[in-house]
C-alpha cells in the first residue's frame, strides 16, 4: 500500500468527504466569499478554522432563504449546535482569492439535520474543501435535545424535502 493509500483509508469514509473534484452540484445553496487579510496565516494562506466558519455562514444563509431566520429560532427558544464535523482539505486558499462555499441538507431525521459542504472555484474547476456537519435542535432554557423541531423550521424543511425529490 502507498503511503497515499494508507492515508486515504484512516479518513471518516462520508459522501462530502470523499466527493471526486469533477463532482457537479446541482441544486445546491451557493455562498460566495473573498479571502480577506484576517482570514489567513503570516503566508497568506487561509487559516483552516475560517473554512468551518464560512460554512456556517453559508448554513445561516441557506436557512434564511427557505424562511427559516436564526434569530427567529433563538426566540422559540431552540439552537442548533453542531455535534459532528468532518472536514478534508484539499488544497489551500490564498489571500485575495474568490471562491463558493456550497452547501445541502443531507438528511433530517428527528432533531438530526445533516449537511454536505464543498467549497470551490468561482468557475467550479478547483476543489478546495469538503465537509460533513451534523446539526441537532437543542432547548436553549434547559439546555437538552428537543424532542423534536419547531412546527415552522419542520414546515420549512419539509418543503426543501419536497423540492428534491
Amino acid at each position: 500500500m502507498s503511503e497515499e493509500q494508507i492515508t486515504q483509508a484512516k479518513l471518516p469514509p462520508t459522501s462530502a468527504i470523499d466527493m471526486p473534484s469533477n463532482q457537479t452540484f446541482e441544486g445546491w445553496f451557493e455562498y460566495p466569499v473573498r479571502v480577506q487579510p484576517h482570514h489567513t496565516d503570516y503566508a497568506g494562506i487561509a487559516w483552516h478554522g475560517v473554512y468551518i466558519a464560512w460554512m456556517e455562514e453559508a448554513r445561516v444563509e441557506y436557512l434564511r432563504s427557505i424562511g427559516i431566520e436564526f434569530a427567529d429560532l433563538v426566540v422559540l427558544g431552540c439552537d442548533l449546535p453542531v455535534v459532528e464535523l468532518s472536514v478534508r482539505y484539499h488544497r489551500s486558499i490564498q489571500l485575495g482569492m474568490a471562491v463558493v462555499v456550497k452547501t445541502r441538507m443531507t438528511e433530517v431525521t428527528g432533531v438530526r439535520i445533516n449537511w454536505d459542504y464543498a467549497i470551490v472555484s468561482t468557475d467550479g474547476q478547483q476543489l478546495y474543501v469538503t465537509a460533513k456537519v451534523t446539526l441537532v435542535a437543542l432547548d436553549r432554557e434547559r439546555g437538552k435535545i428537543m424532542r423534536q423541531l419547531p412546527a415552522s423550521v419542520k414546515d420549512a424543511l419539509a418543503k426543501v424535502s419536497a423540492l428534491h425529490k
